[in-house]
């Protein structure tokens, strides 16, 4: 239990109505970034990338379902792993649920991950999930995109990640220890096959026809969209990291 002073409600609500300043404060920044973002160059997408969905082979203009925007989740599933990463399902918990209102403002969601459609439909129905999810196996599109290295690149010991150059080498060389390897185990592989593939989001445009890449944001950026985190960053104590990892484990990894 983390140790935390007490007081009367009076000082409660002059400590309240600080904090509300400051929670404004933050809204109008989100409210100026979403701005910012959205008032990005557009990048025109040249590569003709293909994905295989139930529907068969598609490109990635064909993931847009009629749309004129899309969104990504890059959802760490390599062609490896047994199981879904466990961070990136409890995301996916999440938005699975508000992908019909997605729809009614002209956005397309969809998840896509280099394993093989048979893991990822598998897995989908394992976790009661209803939302579109594509895989890139064979593809270049999740390197393009940063959320996937090939093993050279990952020997090498830097990577291109969130728009900066990356060690990994810590992370290989702490071997079976740490959360790393706690999840690489849930997923069935080794710290160095979990870390190949990354977390993040991509944002498209389609406009007469014609692909257009307008944003992505990985790490940390990805955690305003973990809409458990939203919940729990105003429960009294936070985060709260150290109790037991989202649902239960079986259901996300190996148990």
């Amino acid at each position: 239990m983390v140790q935390h002073r007490t007081g009367t409600r009076e000082e409660w609500l002059a400590a309240r109505l600080e904090l509300l300043e400051a929670e404004k404060e933050l809204t109008r920044r989100s409210d100026e970034l979403a701005r910012q973002r959205q008032q990005l160059p557009w990048v025109r997408i040249e590569k003709d990338y293909r994905f295989d969905v139930d529907e068969g082979s598609v490109s990635l203009a064909d993931l847009f379902r009629g749309h004129s925007q899309l969104l990504v989740y890059h959802f760490m599933f390599g062609p490896e792993y047994t199981a879904g990463c466990p961070a990136c399902s409890a995301i996916a918990d999440g938005f699975n649920g508000f992908v019909v209102h997605l729809d009614n403002h002209d956005v397309a969601m969809t998840a896509v991950s280099r394993a093989p459609l048979d893991k990822l439909q598998a897995y989908k129905r394992r976790m009661g999930w209803t939302f579109a999810w594509a895989s890139s196996f064979g593809s270049d599109f999740n390197y393009d995109f940063n959320a996937s290295y090939t093993e050279e690149q990952q020997r090498q010991g830097i990577v291109e990640y969130n728009y900066r150059s990356m060690d990994v080498t810590p992370v290989l060389e702490a071997g079976a220890g740490g959360p790393v390897a706690e999840f690489a185990s849930m997923v069935g592989t080794d710290a160095a096959t979990y870390t190949r593939e990354a977390p993040g989001m991509s944002a498209f445009a389609l406009e007469d026809g014609i692909v257009f890449h307008a944003y992505s944001a990985y790490a940390r950026g990805v955690d305003v969209l973990w809409g458990m985190y939203q919940w729990l960053d105003r429960a009294p104590q936070g985060r709260n990291e150290t109790g037991p990892w989202f649902r239960r484990r079986d259901e996300y990894g190996k148990g």
